[in-house]
Formats: C-alpha cells, sequence, structure tokens
C-alpha cells in the first residue's frame, strides 16, 4: 500500500470505531481485528502503520469525533507530512479543504475532564492517561522467583514497581515463549499487582474473589497463599470466568470457580457469608485508568452510565461485604481515578456500615486518596486504579 492508502484505510477503519463507540458496540481492539480479517491482502507492515494511525487518531480527539476524517485531520494538524498525504491520489485521502472541520482535541469530553480535575488530577496527570501502557508480567511464585524468571526470558527485561513484576520491551510476544506455556509467570500491569498487595493474602486463609472474571487478580491471590488454604472465584460473565480453570491448571493455581446469576449472588455464596478471611472486589466500572489500552472508551461514557456503575459497585460491595468474618478485610478496586467510583463510593459504605474501618497499608506505588490508595499512570508508571482495604470490627 502507499502512505496515502494506509491514510484512508485508516479513516475508514476509524469510521467503524466511533460508529461503535456511539452505538456502544465492539471494542476498537475487536473491530480492528475484524477490519483486517476481511483484508488479508494487508500485509502486516501495512497492518501495522494503519493501526499506529488509528490509535494516535484516537488519541488525539478529546470527544467523540464526527468522522474518521475528522480525527485524522486532528492528528494531521501537527504532522506536515501526514498532511501532505491528503493528496487525492488513487486509494488515498481527498485533498484538505480550506475550512474543512477537524475534530476537537482534549484529553476527553469536557464534561469528563472536569470530573478529573475535581479528582485532583492536574493537567500533566490527565495526560498520562493518553500514553502508551508498558508490558508487564508477575512472575508465578508457585514455581519460580522474579530474578529466575528474568534470567531466562528472550529479552531484556526491567525490574516492575511491584515486588514479582517484570517491565518488558513493547511488542514482545509473551505468549509464544516456553516460560509462558510452563506457567511461570502471567501478563498482568504491575498496578494489578499492588491492588492485589493490599489485600495482604497470607497462606492458610479462606479467600474469595468476587469479580474474578478472567482471573488475574485470582492467580495472584492464589500465589499468595501458596496454595495453602480456600480460593473461590466467582463471576456472573460466564465466557470469561471459563477461561480461568485453564488459567490456573497452567499457573498451578488451586482455585475453585463459582457462576453467580446476577441478583442471586447472596443466596448462591451462602456457604461462605461470614466465614471469608479476605474478600476481593475487583469492581466493574468506567476503565477511566485503563485509558492507555482503551483510548475510544472514553467516548462510551456519560453521566448515566457513570451512576449505573456506582450501583453496581454498591451492589457487590454488600454482596462482598456479607462474606466477610469479624476480623476479617476486603479490598475494593476500580481501574477508575473518578472520585464517584472510589472515595465516594468507600466513604457511603463506611457511613451505612459503622462495623468497618479502613486502613492504609505501606505499599510500593501510589499514594493516599481519601480512605484509599491511588496509582496514577503519570506518578506511578501503571494502570490508574482506586482501592481501598477495608477491615470488619470484631465486636
Amino acid at each position: 500500500m502507499t502512505p496515502s492508502a494506509r491514510v484512508q484505510a485508516a479513516i475508514d477503519l476509524l469510521d467503524a470505531v466511533i460508529a461503535a463507540a456511539r452505538g456502544q458496540g465492539a471494542s476498537a481492539d475487536r473491530i480492528a481485528a475484524e477490519w483486517f480479517r476481511a483484508r488479508r491482502f494487508v500485509g502486516s507492515k501495512d497492518r501495522r502503520a494503519i493501526r499506529e494511525l488509528v490509535w494516535s487518531a484516537i488519541r488525539a480527539c478529546g470527544p467523540v469525533p464526527a468522522s474518521g476524517r475528522a480525527a485524522m485531520l486532528r492528528l494531521a494538524e501537527g504532522d506536515p507530512a501526514l498532511a501532505a498525504l491528503f493528496d487525492g491520489s488513487n486509494y488515498g485521502p481527498a485533498p484538505i479543504a480550506a475550512g474543512e472541520a477537524v475534530a476537537e482535541g482534549g484529553i476527553a469530553p469536557a464534561w469528563l475532564v472536569e470530573r478529573l480535575t475535581a479528582a485532583g488530577l492536574d493537567q500533566d496527570a490527565q495526560a498520562s492517561l493518553l500514553g502508551r501502557a508498558p508490558l508487564d508480567i508477575r512472575a508465578n511464585t508457585l514455581k519460580t522467583t522474579r530474578e529466575e524468571l528474568r534470567a531466562r526470558l528472550p529479552v531484556d527485561a526491567e525490574p516492575a514497581i511491584a515486588p514479582h513484576g517484570l517491565r518488558l520491551p513493547a511488542g514482545s510476544t509473551v505468549e509464544t515463549w516456553p516460560e509462558f506455556s510452563e506457567g511461570l509467570f502471567e501478563v498482568q500491569d504491575a498496578g494489578s499487582q499492588i491492588t492485589c498487595m493490599a489485600l495482604g493474602v497470607q497462606p492458610g486463609e479462606a479467600v474469595v474473589d468476587l469479580c474474578a472474571g478472567a482471573g488475574g487478580k485470582t492467580l495472584a491471590l492464589g500465589a499468595a497463599l501458596d496454595n495453602k488454604g480456600k480460593l473461590l472465584a466467582c463471576d456472573i460473565d460466564r465466557a470469561r470466568l471459563s477461561r480461568l480453570p485453564d488459567r490456573a491448571a497452567r499457573a498451578g493455581v488451586l482455585a475453585e470457580t463459582r457462576l453467580l446469576n446476577p441478583g442471586k449472588e447472596s443466596a448462591m455464596l451462602a456457604d461462605w457469608q461470614g466465614k471469608a478471611d479476605a474478600v476481593m472486589i475487583d469492581a466493574p466500572c468506567s476503565g477511566t485508568g485503563t485509558w492507555r489500552r482503551n483510548p475510544e472508551a472514553r467516548w462510551r461514557l456519560d453521566g448515566k452510565t457513570i451512576e449505573r456503575y456506582c450501583a453496581m459497585q454498591a451492589n457487590v460491595l454488600s454482596i462482598g461485604a456479607s462474606l466477610v468474618r469479624p476480623g476479617g478485610r476486603l479490598t475494593y478496586v476500580v481501574c477508575s481515578l473518578l472520585d464517584a467510583e472510589g472515595v465516594d463510593r468507600i466513604d457511603a459504605f463506611l457511613a451505612e456500615n459503622p462495623g468497618w474501618d479502613a486502613v492504609l497499608r505501606p505499599l510500593p506505588a501510589g499514594r493516599s486518596h481519601g480512605p484509599g490508595w491511588r496509582l496514577v499512570p503519570f506518578w506511578d508508571g501503571t494502570d490508574g486504579f482506586f482501592f481501598a482495604t477495608l477491615v470488619r470490627r470484631v465486636n
């Protein structure tokens, strides 16, 4: 493909991404995969170039753009070489017309910027949410140590800020390595690893991962348990939870999985009521802390969506709290930096449940924020998280 043809292909793909964002359709990653699958004639170099253009244009636009062309024009405003490729050549985009509409730039839609600012994130911290995410892995301590793993890997890896984490060069094809198939490591952002540390799991404890999904945090908790104790992983999403048994087997983690029916979670967890030493609640959220990986996600949010997430978060907090024994604890986690989903949720829970206390444990990264802890890409080099650890009083 010519450089101009790549630009037009990127515009076409952006049109599909924008339409999906407006209609709450598939993610940009899935759309791109399907788009390229239908165009097998596009070579690998062209695919990489098109993807780079698409994701750079997504990051360059604050509110959802009117069109893929408007988004690409936003990117071209700061890149004369890119603007020159709007040349009207065969398969290329038409020349840029005088006064042609250009997508609006910025970090996010104005209402979201206001909420991020209110949460104490300055301009630099907000801009970091749209940077490029690193590739982190967690050494599986059931099978190896970080230094042993580092010595075996086929690339130069640097220690991540999490004690069992390594940061790899971008583009590392980790799932093709024998160390991966042997279960020596899992792909997991260093920030996510630190949220698991906050729960303070010890061997011999009874632990519940209430919103386990595909089990990334479950496997970290299982390693902390050293397979000594009980570990229950739950979720209402059958497709995601079904991936966990194979992952656990590869990692050598002993865990029970339990699919829950929405609205019947407490009844289906009756055997765990008041018995868990520790509960992890990785609550559903807006994902504002993961925009580095999913930048188009900020085009899918509105005030009502945030309210729905807040209601779900309050619900899972209530369910999770009912499982904790006196003297036990829970850690509530959201990959969001909006106070409505973090500080406000914990403040509301503590106001309604006077038998609980928030505790702040020393951690290798982040800083306190209200009753909890916060990780921000600009300060910590991780994905963005808010999390809080709560202890149930004995009396």
